[in-house]
């Protein structure tokens, strides 16, 4: 791996997705160094990006396919891709990422394990949030060989950071979440049927359901019949996952549904935490407090998807107890999804850096 001095080389997978875009102006944004900026897409409606390299003068066009991981020194993968990079196909012996290319996982899906080559180990996928990694270490991950960093999906994150800082003052019993997911978790596409949608329900005219199946404008639905139905199924999936793995028994798992909400962009958590004594909201809120966390008083609105527009933090409206359950607590909080997702991914990239 080079030094920040001489710049890293660095591919990004899925670069024209929503995430990747968003992923790609994180890294600008904190200057993260590096000297090459490989990209790598199949999305036939948007623009390649192109391959950087500060360090040979003006950004050239093409975009290579077939740059060995021996070439790169850290690998994002933002979204699935039919034009996955061989150092990442699991079929692949250089897969098991003996190059020392550090791959971090958007948490797309794309580097599962069902799509591993018999014979072929995969590497140790170790979930991080690195803001709180700091606060709470998690266990000490078991196994040998270069791990997959998988950066926690926007939900584990928002979900982790509650149930972390609360467990760590009072002890818990069990929790609840719902999740609304905005479309911009399923793409562009998505949004674009949103779009479509809003606009000819208001003029009377047939509405497109490809992407959902069903309206979504003006609604919610649980279960999307369309062509969003199983990725939402999978990100549910995905959630659950995650949180069995990053909470690791220090704190209760909670149950969560993840409903499609007629949201473009954010993402917005309903959170029931039962305490083992009672608790006062006002001491909860004091608990939930720290980094990233901006915690809102009674005597303000409660915070909305759009409000956190562009934002890296998680806005925690004022805890509010459960008048039928004297430990149970309500705990609301938004994010933006996308933004949330591309800044943890730096940070691990920025975490591991020598």
């Amino acid at each position: 791996m080079k030094t920040p001095a001489q710049g890293y080389r660095v591919a990004v997978v899925g670069a024209s997705s929503l995430l990747g875009k968003e992923l790609v102006n994180v890294l600008g944004e904190r200057h993260f160094p590096f000297s090459r900026l490989v990209t790598f897409s199949d999305e036939e409606d948007e623009p390649e990006l192109p391959i950087l390299d500060l360090s040979e003068g003006p950004p050239t066009s093409a975009v290579d396919e077939n740059v060995p991981a021996s070439e790169l020194d850290y690998a994002f993968v933002a979204a699935r891709s039919r034009r996955m990079p061989d150092f990442l196909d699991p079929s692949q012996a250089a897969y098991q990422a003996e190059s020392g290319c550090i791959v971090i996982d958007l948490a797309t899906g794309a580097l599962a394990e069902e799509r591993a080559a018999p014979g072929v180990a995969l590497p140790r996928r170790v979930v991080s949030a690195p803001f709180l990694d700091r606060a709470f270490p998690p266990p000490a991950e078991t196994g040998g060989g270069a791990p997959v960093y998988v950066s926690a999906r926007p939900a584990t994150i928002i979900l982790s950071s509650l149930l972390l800082r609360l467990g760590a003052r009072f002890p818990l019993k069990s929790a609840v979440a719902h999740a609304f997911a905005s479309v911009s978790e399923i793409g562009s596409h998505a949004i674009e049927e949103l779009q479509k949608q809003t606009v000819n329900l208001l003029s009377f005219q047939k509405i497109p359901r490809k992407i959902f199946g069903a309206q979504l404008a003006f609604n919610l639905l649980s279960r999307p019949s369309g062509t969003s139905g199983g990725e939402l199924l999978a990100h549910e999936n995905v959630l659950r996952t995650q949180l069995q793995q990053y909470l690791r028994g220090r704190v209760p798992v909670p149950a969560v549904r993840l409903l499609q909400a007629p949201v473009f962009h954010s993402i917005a958590v309903s959170l029931f935490v039962e305490t083992r004594e009672p608790v006062a909201p006002e001491k909860a809120g004091e608990a939930l407090q720290g980094e990233r966390i901006e915690l809102r008083r009674r005597s303000q609105d409660s915070p909305t998807p759009v409000e956190v527009a562009g934002s890296d933090g998680i806005l925690v409206d004022s805890v509010t107890a459960d008048p039928q359950h004297p430990t149970g607590l309500w705990i609301w909080a938004v994010a933006d999804n996308l933004r949330l997702a591309a800044v943890n991914a730096v940070e691990i990239a920025e975490s591991l850096r020598p």
